[in-house]
């Protein structure tokens, strides 16, 4: 135990002892791993608490030699290994591109990452997502990736469709071979919920608090004129192309709010008519992309950990 970790424990708080209780002879009256509960608090880690156990007696130890039930039921994780090793894909994705970069963009980095066998097995299992803030990097565990995009999660979706790709192994290629299979109706409902939820949130900050943001904003039509174009022509359009000026705008505050709002729900509307016309299914491929995937998990079977 790191003393580093340790904190003051709240009272009730079942709790197992690291030390064994003598008698002044030297017979154990009270083994290491007794369960008790907190009773009595020290006024700071270099005292004791007091302990009651299930018969009543109590006894008072310090804080080093006692543990959280809890954490005690914990096993010790072994060390994590550096799972980006196993990056199968790697895009770049935000401003750089939907063709609204400034000189102060960030590069924002997306993909999937696909762990051999064992480690996915493994008693330890692996994290769905990996984030890396300081670079702007996250990469989401393949399963967690295909779930996302069968919702017609934006990010994931776009992830699949951006033309900045800068990693992608014969899994991943295989994958962007058939992304279509992903597109359906959802995304009609995915993009215009969330666009909706969130209008609502930027009309309630300006009236209570006099201000917008106004990047929000920006992305936020971006969206809906990104779904728009699913349903319309079946693809994701990632780079904005020629609404990029009036999007800026938008960001920059140049453009009133009255006028952002009334654009959105004219988007609104055309999103409405081009459901009416869509080829899109209105579901997603779940078996073609359950098979793609049980495909990949098979290709790590015998990969060394």
């Amino acid at each position: 135990m790191n003393p580093n970790d340790l904190h003051l424990l709240p009272l009730g708080t079942q709790v197992v002892t690291r030390t064994a209780v003598h008698t002044p002879s030297g017979e154990i009256t009270r083994p290491t791993g007794s369960v008790g509960v907190v009773l009595q608090l020290p006024a700071d880690l270099q005292h004791a608490y007091r302990i009651q156990f299930p018969d009543g007696r109590e006894q008072t130890f310090l804080r080093r030699d006692l543990e959280v039930r809890k954490q005690h039921q914990t096993p010790d994780l072994p060390e994590a290994p550096d799972w980006t090793q196993w990056v199968q894909y790697r895009c770049i994705v935000g401003s750089r591109a939907f063709g609204l970069e400034t000189g102060d963009s960030d590069t924002d980095r997306r993909g999937f990452y696909l762990a051999p066998a064992d480690r996915h097995w493994s008693l330890w299992g692996l994290p769905e997502q990996l984030e890396n803030e300081a670079t702007q990097e996250t990469y989401w565990e393949l399963q967690k990736f295909l779930t996302l995009a069968l919702k017609a999660n934006p990010n994931v979706l776009e992830c699949l469709y951006t033309p900045l790709i800068e990693t992608a192994s014969p899994i991943a290629e295989e994958l962007l071979s058939m992304r279509g299979a992903f597109l359906s109706t959802l995304v009609y409902q995915t993009y215009n919920g969330y666009v909706l939820s969130q209008f609502k949130k930027l009309d309630a900050d300006l009236r209570n608090h006099g201000e917008i943001r106004w990047k929000h904003a920006m992305h936020l039509i971006r969206l809906l004129l990104s779904g728009i174009a699913v349903v319309e022509r079946g693809e994701v359009s990632v780079h904005v192309g020629e609404h990029r000026e009036s999007l800026l705008a938008v960001k920059r505050g140049e453009m009133p709010w009255a006028e952002v709002n009334a654009w959105r729900l004219d988007l609104h509307a055309r999103f409405d008519r081009a459901l009416t016309r869509t080829t899109l299914p209105e579901r997603p491929d779940y078996g073609r992309v359950n098979a793609f995937l049980l495909r990949a998990r098979r290709t790590m079977l015998d990969v060394s950990v």
